[in-house]
């Protein structure tokens, strides 16, 4: 029977993975795993972690906010780290966002925790074989998952920054309200992306100045994360400074496109008025030079198209036509 449940149970997204000569790879079982991966999980894969492996609930629930801020926190012998890791969304107002991705572990057990489908944790196994890596120990594990999360923060602002071309190219077309709220979509990708790598840094930095533990971190691996870090940072940033420097751009160009076409409907009035006032003038019941000339009318209408022609040649030398 105990069988049966753990064939069920290995049937879910709960994944088991191990060091061996080419990288990481997926274990069999629990019993000769190093770290278990849980993406997205049921009910009964929440029932599993917390009654087998037995993770504490209060952990399990800060990772399934979805708002929760990167920290590290120690309680009863666990510790749980919350790193900030980037997805392509399905929300075509937001199409890039972040999330919370947990770290879990005691002496016994580590379990990583993501309530939202991801590529970084398959992309960082298929580079750990690539590239003959193994995990040493749990805190390795969070430095390479955080260096994995700044690489694929460069991957989705590469596509952000092709998606702002894209938008750009449309608006030196002709201005139009679709392609400034795509502009808009990407600054907001943009704004997460910066909090989610600047609370990530910050927990960079306390998990590296650890007492307990700084000692221990490889060197060369804790410099990778750092250049990594601050590297999507600064990229995010500039790309975040052109949009915002682009949006404002547009929106001048729009109120100054609007304010020469209120400037040319007010000179058109204008123009339109003179004739408007001459053939009031004659018009009216009262007697004129005019009023018994077989040629009045047609010297009206020159009169009024000859004035209009010098309104207009006036407005031309003002640039207001």
């Amino acid at each position: 029977m105990h069988s049966l449940l753990s064939n069920i149970w290995n049937a879910f997204m709960i994944t088991y993975y191990k060091n061996n000569a080419t990288g990481i790879a997926e274990a069999a079982t629990h019993a000769e795993s190093i770290w278990i991966s849980a993406v997205n999980p049921t009910d009964i894969e929440k029932r599993r972690l917390l009654e087998e492996f037995r993770i504490p609930e209060a952990f399990y629930n800060d990772i399934e906010d979805i708002d929760e801020r990167p920290r590290i926190e120690f309680e009863n012998g666990w510790c749980l780290i919350i790193v900030r890791i980037p997805f392509k969304s399905d929300d075509l107002k937001l199409p890039y966002t972040t999330a919370p991705l947990g770290v879990i572990f005691n002496e016994n057990v580590c379990v990583s925790l993501c309530f939202v489908e991801n590529e970084l944790i398959d992309d960082f196994i298929t580079y750990s074989q690539r590239k003959n890596i193994n995990v040493g120990d749990n805190f390795a594990l969070v430095f390479r998952l955080l260096l994995s999360s700044s690489i694929w923060f460069q991957k989705y602002l590469k596509q952000i920054n092709l998606g702002i071309k894209y938008a750009e190219s449309n608006l030196e077309k002709s201005v139009r309200n679709e392609d400034l709220q795509a502009l808009f979509r990407m600054e907001k990708c943009l704004e997460y992306f910066i909090t989610s790598l600047k609370g990530n840094e910050l927990l960079f930095y306390r998990i590296k100045n650890l007492k307990t533990h700084k000692d221990l971190f490889d060197p060369e691996m804790v410099e990778d994360v750092e250049i990594e870090i601050k590297q999507a940072q600064d990229t995010t940033n500039i790309y975040s400074n052109i949009l915002t420097g682009m949006m404002d751009a547009y929106a001048s160009v729009i109120s100054n496109n609007l304010n020469v076409v209120m400037k040319r409907l007010t000179s058109i009035s204008l123009i339109l008025m003179i004739p408007t006032l001459v053939a009031s003038l004659y018009g009216m019941n009262v007697p004129n030079s005019l009023q018994d000339n077989p040629y009045g009318f047609p010297i009206v209408v020159c009169m009024s198209l000859l004035l209009s022609f010098i309104g207009v040649v006036m407005f031309r030398k003002k640039n207001l036509f």
